[in-house]
């Protein structure tokens, strides 16, 4: 089982909420709506009267095979959109309770 984070700017929500629901990840996430943060291609995200962009962020878990296409779809978005900024991190879950 992996952990599977999704960082993105709230600008493309749609577009990665489209892509988890061909993969079936949309019925079983969270989201966190107001993530702060600086990216190397898409610059500081930080919700202020300066820096007025802000990101979200999307937890899910999901099977190895899973994990994998939403990396790989997340990875297609980032080419497709890579000035708006998203992000993937994944690692190994040991247990769910």
């Amino acid at each position: 089982m992996k952990a599977v984070l999704i960082t993105y700017n709230v600008a493309i929500h749609d577009e990665l909420m489209e892509a988890l629901s061909k993969l079936d990840v949309a019925e079983g996430f969270t989201r966190i709506e107001h993530v702060t943060g600086r990216g190397k291609a898409s610059g500081p995200h930080f919700g202020s009267h300066t820096w007025p962009a802000y990101n979200s962020a999307i937890f899910t878990a999901a099977g190895d095979q899973k994990a994998g296409e939403i990396l790989q779809s997340v990875k297609g978005l980032r080419e497709k959109f890579a000035k708006e900024g998203i992000k993937a991190f994944c690692w190994t879950i040991d247990e769910i309770t």
